[in-house]
């Protein structure tokens, strides 16, 4: 039994680090807002077009910002769960 629990707690180690390398990108007002997050669920970057932005309507440029945020952690939650449902099951042995 031990070794199991040893074997899953590794999986789940492996999987917590692929997930600081699993990178979602998400873009808000046609391009003008790009953000990174990684699966950890970390900004790892924001980039503005300053092409595709009026410095006369900063509200427009908050709100793509903070959708970007919104949907890139949506996404980024989404590929976590996706990775890490496959041990939660194994979890319960563990005694978490």
């Amino acid at each position: 039994m031990a070794f199991d629990q040893m074997k899953m707690l590794n999986k789940l180690r492996k999987a917590q680090s692929d997930l600081k390398k699993e990178i979602v990108e998400v873009e808000a007002g046609d391009g003008a807002v790009i953000v990174q997050i990684t699966g950890e669920l970390k900004v790892k970057s924001i980039k503005i077009n300053p092409a595709l932005v009026s410095l006369d309507d900063i509200s427009e440029l908050e709100h793509w910002i903070e959708i970007a945020m919104r949907d890139g952690l949506a996404k980024a939650q989404e590929v976590a769960a996706e990775k890490m449902k496959p041990l939660m099951g194994g979890l319960g042995n563990l005694g978490f």
